[in-house]
This record gives C-alpha cells, structure tokens and sequence, in this order.
C-alpha cells in the first residue's frame, strides 16, 4: 500500500474513533424542592452497596468501581465538599446500569422502511450512570444527577471505561448547583 493510501487510511481511522468518543450522552439532574445545597459540606459514601449494573462483566471489574468513586471524589472536592469518616451533612450513593441493546434495522428491511443491503442490526452497550445525594437525617433524596448513553467498548477496554466514566461524572456534577 502506497504512504498516501495508508495515510487515508489512518485519517479515517482517527475520525471513527473521535466519533465514537463523541457519542451522544444525556445529562440530567434533579433538586429536591426546597433543598438549598450550599448549606451542605461534608460527605461521606452510603453504607449501602452498589446494586448489580445488570452486566456480569462490570460487576465483576473491581476497576469500576474504584474508578467511579475517585471521579465522584474528585468532582465533589472540586465544588467544595469535604469527605469525612464521622457524621456526614450527605451521603453520597451511585447506580449503574448497563445493558446490551438491539438496533433492528433488519426487520425494517422486512417491512421495506429501509434499502436493501443497509439494514443491519446493530448491538451495543447502553449505559446509565446515575449519583444520589442523600440527607442522611431525612433519608432523602437532595440531589439526583445522571448520565445515560452508548458505551460501546467500555467494558472490554480499561483506558476506555475510564475515560467514559470521568466524562459522564463530571458532566453529571456540571448540574451540581453550587459553585465551583
């Protein structure tokens, strides 16, 4: 293959991971009425365990978790939370969810809604990454931010799950009302 052809290449390459690492990824929040997160300071992490992601293979990564929590760590440091090992002002509590989805592009072949030779199912990754603040006295609920979307490859790819999993926590944060 001639140096300009294998260039073209690399070219292309280069720009199908910057797409992948662009996908779409929803962010929300929600601040329980009345709740004015300034007042808070202190966290600390919930005594409860993570839930099950619905995918063995995270499950079984104990990366993942380590790695969620250090963004989390990170992110609420940046807004000016202090974590302690006494009584907390919050709580601070995550659940993930991972589950392989079905683009069935085949069927909408059988029913002509697409052209022939195009219409391939797609499987990939879909993730939700959702963080709590809790009031501990109250049990509730202050503060919900979460982050959902493709996450295709993260789970067979180290430098990959972290890079994705530090990009929805800090996107999730960037809802946190409260300055940095």
């Amino acid at each position: 293959m001639d140096p300009l052809a294998r260039l073209g290449r690399l070219a292309a390459l280069g720009a199908l991971v910057l797409a992948a690492g662009c996908a779409s990824m929803n962010v929300n929040s929600y601040v329980e009425r009345g709740y004015v997160l300034n007042r808070f300071h202190t966290y600390a992490w919930s005594p409860a365990p993570a839930a099950a992601t619905g995918d063995p293979r995270l499950d079984s990564n104990p990366f993942f978790d380590q790695q969620l929590r250090a963004e989390v760590e990170v992110q609420m440091a940046k807004r000016g939370f202090e974590r302690t090992a006494g009584m907390a002002d919050l709580l601070v509590h995550y659940h993930v969810n991972m589950i392989q989805r079905i683009e069935s592009k085949d069927l909408d072949e059988q029913y002509g809604s697409c052209d022939k030779g195009n219409c391939r199912a797609d499987v990939f990754d879909s993730g939700t990454i959702l963080i709590d603040l809790i009031e501990p006295h109250t049990e509730k609920v202050v503060w919900r931010g979460w982050a959902e979307g493709a996450m295709d490859g993260v789970v067979d790819n180290q430098a990959w799950m972290e890079a994705k999993i530090n990009q929805a926590v800090t996107r999730i944060f960037e809802r946190l009302p409260r300055p940095l």
